[in-house]
């Protein structure tokens, strides 16, 4: 009976409609040995999105799995994430995605944030992504990792990749933004790679 179970790769939930981002775990997930089904929120439309309450990533990014795994009995991964400018004082953090008042609206939170910093220096533009990649079982273990990647604000967008903020965060150590690097360098230093490369080892142990 149980050696069916191990034949085909466990199947795994991930918090998103974005299909963008179920592609990029995936590539993360599978580069750490995982061989995972990995499916997105969207094969499961009636179960509506959570709203995000918690006040740090790792919250919502809990919460977010939390919700799907009691929703479809599966195992799920989420992550939430942001940038935080250190002369805002960790803002916009996690209100990166609505910091100019609409969520999602990649345009208008990067134009509002440029303005806010209008003034300011490159020595005092210090930044950084931050991600929180969280594990829910139905049976309610729950994991939680954090990535970051430091960098500088550039003083206006540079670069058709990525998205978010990734066309103004130059990443330490390199001349160019996040939206110049190719999707492998991205993940190979992004705060996103490596919150969910240490939550790998989580998944690995807990799903075999």
């Amino acid at each position: 009976m149980s050696s069916s179970a191990h034949s085909h790769p466990s199947r795994l939930i991930l918090a998103t409609r974005n299909a963008h981002k179920v592609t990029e775990v995936q590539a993360i997930l599978a580069a750490e040995g995982l061989d995972l089904e990995l499916t997105g929120a969207d094969a499961f439309p009636d179960i509506p999105d959570v709203k995000e309450t918690g006040v740090t990533f790792a919250e919502n990014a809990l919460l977010k799995a939390r919700t799907l795994a009691h929703a479809t009995g599966l195992p799920a991964i989420a992550d939430d994430s942001g940038l935080c400018v250190d002369v805002l004082g960790g803002a916009p953090g996690i209100f990166s995605a609505r910091w100019a008042g609409k969520h999602g609206d990649d345009k208008a939170n990067l134009d509002l944030l440029l303005a806010q910093l209008s003034d300011i220096d490159t020595d005092h533009r210090a930044a950084h992504f931050t991600c929180a990649a969280a594990l829910a079982l139905p049976d309610g273990t729950e994991r939680v990792a954090e990535g970051h990647l430091r960098g500088t604000l550039r003083h206006s967008p540079t670069g058709a990749g990525g998205f978010g903020y990734d066309p103004v965060l130059q990443p330490d150590g390199d001349s160019r933004t996040c939206a110049e690097l190719t999707p492998e360098e991205k993940n190979a230093i992004s705060h996103r790679g490596r919150a969910f490369r240490a939550l790998a080892g989580e998944v690995r142990e807990l799903l075999g």
